[in-house]
């Protein structure tokens, strides 16, 4: 039976003092994450424990707790029900270490800003702090790090096989995905005393560890743990059926490991419509907790976002985005937006620019599929070409932009999170308007390479798709006399990538006098079809390709775009400036979190924790 809900407090509380003003005597859920606790909605903690709490569970947040103090949270007291640990907005090993395995010195999501506020693997690592806090307590694992995890994986980092992080943090299950529902379904039911081992049987996008012995009917089964040890193109094979898993959404999957056997429940249908819309209405103060003396870097750059969707039909193969939010576009409504344009016009400081409205594709919003997606086996919905059922509404897009822009108070809307060019393309006219009236000076586009087998091992357009882009792009900034540029975001060392294709990429650039000031040196990362070409050295029909390994030839690879001395000197060179209408190469720094092998901001990957994307750990794509 539903519980009554609580009146949302102006902060959820990460004290007991909090709680003692809110008259709160115990949690009924602890949310534990590796960001800072910043009140908005694209900040996964938040979002959730919001949502928690409009349901009618009393829930804090444990922001960034020192990992060696069980004391830390069990602050607040032991909750009632569960806890939930994410490592935040990003997976903590690409927080911590560029493309290149140098530790980085700056974290966006800490106040401050300065590295190391978070663990290294801090899904394990909390949910072990949790268990030594507070014994017995039911632990479930979410977020982009856990989620990409849930079954056995390539680790770049330490250049290893790794099981599901279900048997190595001993959580008792990760929620894996946009979890709302399954977050909510499982405070339920132990709300109604139910064990958790026989609740999460019956909620969506749930990854558990049973005896090996156990059986299930019709469940997708993946290749074993110990088949991928021995035959490394087995990991290959258990992530394509993981990407069909998500996508067909129909039917559980297992996977045996040693005496244990992993399950995970279909994904579920997700929010969507009224339910997505609500979630939005929640109280957000967009600000971060006052607890803090220093800024939360992060909560500048989200301060004017729009979050307007979730999923992307894209499917790269280095790309987070499909696997952990799946491909299925989930909108919100006009309507929706539109309101928290307006609260948004309303709040202190605002200063009239709209920064983004957009999501893991901007130009996805209001797209559909219209028709089976049970038993559709497409590893994306727009490569090779655009599936015919997929339904792609460009001039709605439009109309929401100008929508927005005519919102009292609002005088600039942008689109920064990315577009993508063949569904732009697809409808010029649509495509012109949005260069001409939301292109804030930079177009963010993703050619990601020039070598046709690369792009088909990306997933990607053919490079004609970036070259009508170009000319489109041109002739629309000059219609407009605006002097605009195009950020093309380009990957080095990929799977199946050689220095010849680099170099022919680079006289690409050198002919047209581009010097591209950042590149992306790609970065396996967990569950993705690429870190598993990467593993195996095939590609995903099993035939050998070329790996750049070592961090010299990654190294070799990255330097013929980024220039002597890498990344680290690039990303400090000046941009030529170019003229109006006319494109160049640049874009966030190619080692960031917020692309370190993937792109970035978003509504955050969650499970308990955000969302995420692209080859990032987060969530924003072009």
């Amino acid at each position: 039976m539903p519980r009554t809900p609580i009146p949302q407090p102006q902060f959820l509380p990460m004290s007991r003092a909090e709680m003692d003003r809110l008259g709160w005597d115990a949690l009924d859920v602890l949310l534990v994450t590796g960001d800072a606790y910043v009140d908005h909605p694209s900040f996964g903690a938040a979002l959730l424990g919001r949502w928690l709490t409009a349901h009618g569970f009393r829930t804090g947040i444990a922001a960034q707790p020192r990992w060696d103090d069980p004391d830390a949270v069990a602050a607040m007291g032991r909750p009632r029900l569960f806890a939930g640990v994410t490592a935040g907005a990003l997976d903590s090993m690409l927080a911590h270490y560029t493309a290149f395995r140098r530790k980085r010195s700056e974290d966006a999501y800490t106040p401050g800003g300065k590295a190391g506020a978070r663990p290294n693997r801090a899904s394990i690592v909390y949910a072990n702090l949790v268990r030594r806090a507070c014994p017995g307590l039911p632990v479930v694992l979410g977020g982009i790090e856990a989620s990409l995890r849930r079954v056995s994986h390539y680790d770049f980092w330490s250049d290893s096989l790794r099981r599901s992080i279900v048997l190595d943090a001993k959580a008792d299950a990760v929620l894996y995905g946009m979890a709302e529902h399954s977050l909510l379904a499982l405070a339920e039911a132990l709300e109604q005393g139910e064990d958790i081992a026989a609740a999460l049987w019956d909620i969506p996008g749930a990854a558990f560890a049973v005896p090996g012995s156990a059986s299930l009917e019709d469940a997708l089964e993946l290749p074993s743990h110990e088949s991928i040890e021995a035959e490394p193109a087995q990991l290959v094979k258990a992530t394509l059926l993981l990407e069909r898993h998500v996508h067909q959404n129909r039917r559980a999957a297992c996977q045996r490991s040693g005496e244990r056997m992993v399950v995970l429940t279909a994904p579920g249908e997700g929010l969507e419509a009224e339910a997505l819309d609500a979630l939005y209405t929640l109280p957000f103060t967009r600000r971060a907790h006052p607890s803090y003396d220093k800024p939360v870097p992060a909560e500048a750059m989200m301060a004017g976002s729009l979050n307007i969707h979730r999923g992307c039909a894209g499917g790269c193969s280095f790309c987070t985005l499909a696997l952990h939010q799946g491909r299925r576009i989930r909108s919100r409504s006009a309507r929706s937006v539109l309101e928290e344009a307006r609260a948004l016009a309303g709040t202190r400081g605002f200063n009239g620019s709209v920064s983004d409205v957009g999501g893991p594709s901007a130009n996805m919003w209001g797209a559909a599929c219209t028709g089976d997606m049970a038993s559709c086996a497409r590893s994306s919905c727009l490569t090779p070409r655009l599936c015919r059922h997929f339904s792609a509404r460009q001039r709605d897009f439009v109309s929401l932009l100008r929508s927005v822009s005519a919102v009292p108070g609002v005088r600039h809307v942008r689109v920064a999170s990315g577009w993508r060019m063949d569904l732009g393309l697809a409808d010029p006219e649509a495509l012109g308007a949005m260069v001409r009236e939301f292109t804030g000076g930079q177009a963010k586009v993703a050619p990601e390479h020039r070598a046709g087998h690369v792009l088909r091992l990306m997933r990607k357009p053919a490079f004609e798709t970036f070259e009508r882009f170009l000319k489109l792009f041109e002739r629309e900034s000059a219609r407009a006399g605006k002097e605009q540029y195009v950020v093309p975001y380009l990957m080095s060392a990929f799977p199946g990538c050689t220095v010849r294709d680099m170099q022919e990429l680079a006289a690409w650039l050198g002919g047209r006098g581009w010097r591209p000031d950042q590149v992306q040196c790609f970065i396996p990362l967990p569950g993705t079809a690429a870190a598993a070409m990467y593993y195996a050295g095939v590609d995903l029909e099993g035939r050998p390709i070329p790996v750049a390994r070592g961090d010299a030839e990654r190294r070799a690879q990255h330097d013929i775009l980024a220039g002597q001395g890498g990344a680290e000197h690039a990303a400090r060179r000046e941009a030529i400036r170019k003229p109006a209408g006319a494109a160049r190469a640049g874009g966030p720094r190619g080692d960031s979190p917020s692309r370190p092998g993937g792109r970035s901001p978003g509504q955050t990957g969650r499970g308990a924790g955000r969302n995420s994307g692209r080859n990032s750990g987060r969530g924003r794509k072009g």
